[in-house]
């Protein structure tokens, strides 16, 4: 399995072509069952994230090129909005100080079914978080998802649960320190 970092916004534009096909069948299974608006959702976020100063997508590609896997996020906006609306917690105004370095999210994390068991996910969070300056990273995930459990592992720590937008079902938004 090949990893490659791609920082470059050009390139990481380009890659959307690779990587949609790969969301996709990703989220159609359960527990997200995400269906063709999702995919525009999540491709219309693309186009505007990758042009983000710090964007990091990590792809795992087989010996003869075929996409497994990618994974990407960026730094957190000192303008986020990201630590608000939470159901059952208010974290404090140092914990949600943002200043556009101190926090990197990791917005997406996707292994097709047929690859997983085999460490590409660890490999893709890995090196999409290797090399960072950033304080600690942060995500979201449904707590059904097996990805909920392997996050944990991963040394992520719940925050509290929040709904993101009308109509979401209810995600877990944990955050892992990257520097002792």
């Amino acid at each position: 399995m090949h990893y490659a970092l791609i920082t470059d916004p050009a390139y990481a534009g380009g890659a959307l072509n690779d990587i949609a096909p790969v969301y996709e069948s990703v989220f159609a299974e359960p527990p997200y069952l995400e269906g063709p608006r999702d995919l525009a959702l999540f491709l219309d976020a693309y186009q505007c994230e990758h042009k983000t100063p710090g964007f990091r997508l990590v792809l795992a590609r087989t010996g003869d090129g075929r996409l497994t896997g990618f994974a990407y996020g960026l730094p957190l906006a000192s303008t986020t909005g990201w630590w608000d609306g939470f159901l059952d917690t208010t974290p404090t105004a140092e914990f949600t100080r943002e200043d556009g370095r101190r926090t990197f999210v990791v917005k997406e994390l996707a292994v097709l079914a047929n690859w997983r068991g085999q460490g590409i996910g660890t490999k893709l969070h890995a090196a999409l978080l290797d090399g960072l300056t950033a304080e600690r990273a942060t995500l979201t995930v449904r707590p059904e998802a097996p990805a909920a459990a392997w996050y944990e592992r991963q040394g992520y720590e719940l925050v509290g649960h929040t709904r993101p937008w009308d109509g979401a079902p209810v995600y877990q938004t944990l955050v892992k320190p990257l520097h002792p």
